[in-house]
């Protein structure tokens, strides 16, 4: 699979260069791993993102993840669903663009903190109840990376309710349920995701994932052009 950014990614030589360097010193330092040819670039990319190579080997993903994912982008104007506005606003807006894509993240709202004291609840619980009762969860890219309550929120969305994300990329950090919480993401069998196992995430991670996923997107759409010529 080419490392090559499409689109929207580098806009220099020099920035070019520096990344696909990078790349290389990652593949060279991961050597063999058990990921498939679609799977890597995303964990590389999460490397890329931190410089901690223990995500070579936590990133686990359901067998239709990936596929899932580009298929989701390839759509068009499919909703991408964060737990925290900094995975909102990390994610290249260009790129988003190119596939017709928005974001939403509803954790700061007056009603979702209302609703989250009069019920004793995480603001994260709430705000993913508020996607859900929009209609923004079926057919959406979740990301949550910062708030385990969220995920496990979303998990009984998805069993309890008959939620149907396209793709949910799991990663919230902490010390009180994020190992749980991706865990449980990881039982579900008819909504593909991808998580980190134990106690390591971040927003940075899902931003990573996402973006990797977009140029996997890409390079799948040019190849589709390219044959339709």
């Amino acid at each position: 699979m080419s490392t090559i950014n499409t689109v929207t990614e580098q806009l220099t030589r020099a920035g070019q260069a520096i990344e696909h360097d990078s790349f290389a010193i990652i593949d060279a330092e991961a050597g063999t791993h058990a990921y498939t040819e679609q799977q890597w670039p995303i964990v590389r990319r999460m490397i890329h993102a931190n410089a901690d190579f223990d995500f070579n080997g936590l990133t686990d993903f359901h067998p239709d993840a990936v596929s899932a994912g580009i298929e989701a982008m390839l759509a068009g104007g499919r909703p991408v669903v964060a737990d925290v506005e900094m995975i909102c606003s990390g994610l290249s807006q260009p790129r988003l663009a190119h596939f017709g894509m928005k974001t939403y993240q509803f954790i700061s709202d007056a009603d979702v903190i209302e609703r989250a004291r009069q019920e004793d609840t995480t603001r994260a619980v709430q705000a993913m109840r508020k996607a859900a009762s929009r209609g923004l969860l079926d057919g959406a890219i979740v990301g949550i990376g910062n708030a385990p309550t969220a995920l496990i929120e979303l998990v009984r969305l998805i069993r309890e309710e008959g939620v149907r994300p396209a793709l949910v990329v799991g990663m919230p950090v902490g010390f009180v349920s994020a190992a749980e919480s991706k865990d449980l993401m990881a039982e579900l069998k008819d909504v593909p995701w991808i998580v980190i196992r134990g106690r390591k995430g971040g927003s940075t991670l899902v931003v990573a994932a996402l973006h990797a996923l977009l140029a996997l997107a890409e390079a799948r759409q040019k190849t589709m052009q390219a044959a339709q010529k």
